[in-house]
């Protein structure tokens, strides 16, 4: 844009705002107006270009490449394949297979899906390279990303899926295979970790895979190699958008020492964590705020939760409407049609090197420490986690955390005992394990179960 289109203004300084704010303050601090975030940054009440670091450079994004995905679980490959097909038909143009063992005809399950320009992503349950080989000559016209993370297996649930040698062979046999890295990052999110932390375990966790990868790999092969963040969005919408266009940032800088490819992919999906099982149509709108974050923060891929999947069975309606909130956004709202839409904005610029800045210190933090896995294993990930969780938690149970139908403006008379068809809190299993399991949590679950046993 020509600065001669508004050459008629003068230009007003930081100092003439500040001056002006604390007129219309009627003599009130002006440091009234500034907010401090969970993950300790300070909001100002307006920024300018001085809040820009020209240092940061921010990896390009193109909205417009954005994919709608549906997430289909194979537990029966001929429905699952009678799922898929009609998703296609209504929309989609990627598909997410949750696979959760190596006995499902491949073959089947992608009969008629094979196909030019189609996105296929498998999240496996197991490691199995022989299952991988088989899935790969299967589908030989799309595009396929298999989604392999024994790290975030042992961060989830305290184990491996056989032990810590046999899954990083069986790890870097797929690699080389798929050419494909997998991180789970949503697991932090929907623990209760605060960005900066998210943004840091994502680097760390990441960052073990390519310490398992850096000998073995040829310079050439490494440029080959798509990474893959899965990654959940929450409902603070700028602070969301700079999250995904800070790991951007992270990873190229970590990439460019591993020599790999700057570029990573980042699948993304609305939180569970401020999901809700009273006044559940609230959901519709936190999910379409939270995709919204996901394409202008520059999703690759954004697969929509559906607003009763805490409670309820998966059902054609509600996979039907979240889909169609993604259809309405690209095709209605056109947030298809600008690349890069929030460069040169000052408050996600400034957010955006602010969560980079905190989250490398927090990684350098890790990497001098021991690593990701040293972490995990001695506890120190899960007990900042649970720190960053019990804050919110604490906010949340004394009103400063805000979910409507919920702690604010609940309908009381609701009832929704006879509704649920899934046990919607967190389950507790007593088992032994290798470590500590990072366990997923929604702010609402204490308050629901009181509501639920004053049911009538």
């Amino acid at each position: 844009m020509s600065n001669a289109l508004f050459s008629e203004f003068d230009p007003v300084s930081d100092k003439q705002w500040k001056q002006k704010i604390q007129f219309e303050l009627d003599g009130a601090d002006y440091q009234s107006l500034v907010w401090h975030s969970n993950d300790d940054i300070s909001v100002k009440p307006f920024y300018t270009a001085n809040d820009i670091n020209d240092r940061m450079v921010i990896p390009k994004t193109r909205s417009t490449k954005w994919r709608i995905c549906e997430t289909v679980f194979v537990n029966d490959v001929v429905k699952a394949n009678r799922k898929a097909l009609k998703s296609i038909k209504q929309g989609a143009e990627s598909l997410l297979f949750i696979i959760p063992n190596k006995e499902h005809d491949i073959n089947r399950l992608l009969e008629n899906l094979d196909n030019e320009g189609l996105e296929l992503h498998f999240d496996l349950h197991f490691l199995n390279e022989d299952f991988v080989k088989t899935l790969l000559n299967s589908a030989t016209k799309s595009k396929i990303y298999v989604h392999t993370d024994c790290v975030g297996k042992l961060a989830k649930t305290g184990n491996w899926f056989n032990n810590m040698n046999s899954d990083i062979d069986n790890f870097k046999s797929i690699v080389k295979n798929t050419k494909t890295i997998s991180v789970n990052c949503s697991l932090y999110q929907n623990a209760g970790a605060n960005m900066v932390q998210q943004l840091a375990y994502s680097l760390a966790h990441a960052t073990e895979y390519l310490n398992f990868l850096d000998a073995e790999i040829s310079k050439e092969s490494k440029q080959n190699i798509q990474i893959i963040f899965n990654i959940s969005i929450g409902s603070n919408y700028f602070f969301e958008i700079a999250k995904l266009r800070a790991l951007r940032i992270l990873y190229a800088s970590l990439a460019s020492e591993f020599q790999m490819n700057a570029t990573c992919k980042i699948v993304a999906i609305p939180s569970k964590r401020n999901k809700t099982v009273y006044d559940y149509n609230t959901n519709l709108l936190r999910t379409t705020t939270e995709c919204m974050s996901a394409i202008i923060g520059g999703s690759d891929t954004i697969c929509n939760l559906p607003f009763d999947t805490v409670f309820h069975k998966t059902n054609a309606f509600s996979q039907r409407i979240s889909k169609n909130q993604l259809l309405i956004l690209k095709h209605e709202s056109y947030f298809d049609k600008v690349d890069n839409p929030a460069d040169g904005a000052y408050y996600i610029e400034s957010l955006t090197q602010q969560l980079a800045e905190k989250a490398l210190n927090l990684f350098k933090d890790i990497e001098t420490n021991g690593g990701f896995l040293k972490q995990l294993k001695a506890g120190t990930i899960q007990r900042k986690i649970k720190e960053s969780a019990q804050k919110e938690q604490s906010q949340f149970d004394t009103g400063d955390e805000i979910l409507i139908g919920i702690n604010k403006y609940p309908n009381l008379e609701e009832r929704v005992k006879s509704e649920i068809e899934l046990f919607p809190f967190v389950k507790k299993q007593q088992r032994k394990t290798l470590v500590e399991p990072i366990i997923e949590k929604r702010l609402a679950e204490k308050l629901e179960q009181k509501r639920l046993n004053n049911e009538n």
